[in-house]
């Protein structure tokens, strides 16, 4: 495919003087076009082979036309010309008189985002997953001897490992507090209550997960976030507890803007719910607390960073987000089509997901509770669960559940946990028959 420059820069979103303001890709109206209005069409977006049932988009996602179609853009760009779709892209070089220099392609992935989460773009930091987020965030606190972390028996193993190794390095100490029981009877008030009787006066981080991949549990973080701000209201600001969040099975499947829910930061991998590129996530947190944070990786997303080391200076003390953004080469075709996956769920509707998503797992709960023999674990309550359904039947074991919904054509999934469940994860991809056939399936092995 032959690019000459004006191609590229009109590929790559510059502001040119010509007129084409931040246009993005060309063909992107193209590639957006189509009427999401029945879901029947949003599934034809996504090539998922239609021998199965699949249940398990939340692990890892199949792109929608949407976003393979950015990347395809991206990559022939980049096998057409790759130093010159990089430099520019990333803004190494100058840019075309009339353009802006913050026009680059990250900066437009972290917009789309912002637009998303209900905040601004120098709020975002681009990373690669929910690990390399979380690890960015509890590798860059200035922990120190005698400060704690609190965190709850029910993070996934990135999020405890990341504050085992943290506290590692910093000398601070990690204690963890159980915010319920048996899952199918967690209430709003027993994990406030309990979370608030956990935090201490040495709590300087409380790491929380949204919905919990073990149990389908949906926090009230909003609720849990005024626990958090509770303690912190008679503090000094240095003594203050941060909110941590793993956001990533809530993100793209709750109406809920993540600025809003009160964590200090929240990390997230984008290719799940989101349905961005496979290896695609953020960071983010207020503005506020970025200077609380010391960056990690050598960013390539920060100017001023390389304006300093170019003029043998410190770039001074105060930390962006931009900071942190993890830099080196990437599979930059998927970071820069994080946009167009934001855009994607924008044009069905953040609200309207969040309806379908809690519809279809609400039948299939429903479902579950009348199969003899089978017992759902993750609360029927719409307001503490999110696309994750956890279930066991007696007398099978999650392993061999998995492998009978698999002999029947159902992809399902076990959760990687020493206590060990069956999930089930109605999604956008799947329909009111599908989740039958899947009950189908489970009363079969029941």
């Amino acid at each position: 495919m032959p690019v000459n420059r004006r191609d590229f820069l009109a590929a790559s979103g510059w502001a040119l003087a010509a007129g084409i303001a931040d246009a993005g890709p060309p063909g992107e109206a193209a590639a957006g076009a189509g009427d999401l209005s029945s879901w029947a069409a949003v599934r034809a977006q996504f090539n998922l082979s239609p021998e199965w049932l699949h249940f398990s988009q939340f692990f890892i996602v199949s792109h929608p036309r949407p976003v393979r179609e950015a990347i395809e853009r991206y990559r022939r760009l980049l096998d057409a010309s790759p130093f010159e779709t990089v430099e520019h892209g990333m803004g190494f070089d100058a840019p075309p008189a009339g353009a802006s220099a913050a026009d680059t392609l990250p900066l437009r992935a972290q917009r789309a985002a912002a637009e998303y989460i209900g905040g601004r773009a120098e709020e975002v930091a681009l990373t690669d997953c929910t690990t390399t987020g979380l690890a960015l965030t509890y590798n860059g606190l200035a922990l120190k001897a005698g400060d704690e972390i609190l965190a709850t028996s029910h993070e996934h193993f990135v999020h405890h490992e990341a504050i085992r190794l943290a506290c590692e390095r910093s000398g601070a100490s990690s204690r963890r507090v159980s915010l319920y029981d048996a899952p199918q009877t967690a209430s709003v008030d027993e994990m406030a209550e309990r979370l608030r009787r956990a935090i201490g006066p040495r709590t300087r981080v409380v790491a929380l997960t949204w919905v919990h991949s073990s149990s389908g549990v949906k926090l009230p973080i909003q609720t849990l976030a005024g626990v958090v701000r509770e303690a912190n209201r008679n503090r000094d600001a240095a003594d203050r507890a941060l909110l941590v969040l793993d956001a990533v099975h809530g993100f793209g499947n709750q109406d809920l803007d993540l600025a809003a829910s009160g964590a200090d930061f929240a990390a997230a991998g984008t290719h799940k719910w989101i349905f961005a590129p496979r290896g695609t996530g953020i960071l983010w947190a207020p503005a506020r607390n970025w200077p609380l944070l010391r960056p990690t990786i050598p960013s390539f997303c920060a100017p001023e960073v390389f304006a300093a080391w170019e003029d043998g200076r410190s770039p001074g003390a105060t930390a962006q987000a931009s900071w942190v953004s993890p830099g080196g080469f990437k599979a930059y075709e998927h970071q820069w089509a994080m946009a167009d996956a934001f855009r994607f769920h924008r044009r069905i509707g953040r609200r309207r997901i969040a309806e379908r998503i809690a519809a279809l797992n609400t039948l299939c709960k429903d479902g579950l509770a009348r199969i003899p023999g089978v017992t759902v674990l993750t609360p029927r309550d719409a307001g503490l669960s999110a696309g994750i359904i956890c279930f066991e039947i007696a007398g099978r074991s999650p392993q061999a559940i998995v492998a009978g919904l698999r002999e029947r054509r159902v992809v399902a999934s076990t959760s990687p946990y020493r206590q060990s469940v069956a999930r089930l994860a109605p999604s956008l991809v799947n329909d009111e028959r599908e989740v039958e056939a899947a009950l189908r399936a489970v009363r079969a092995i029941a």
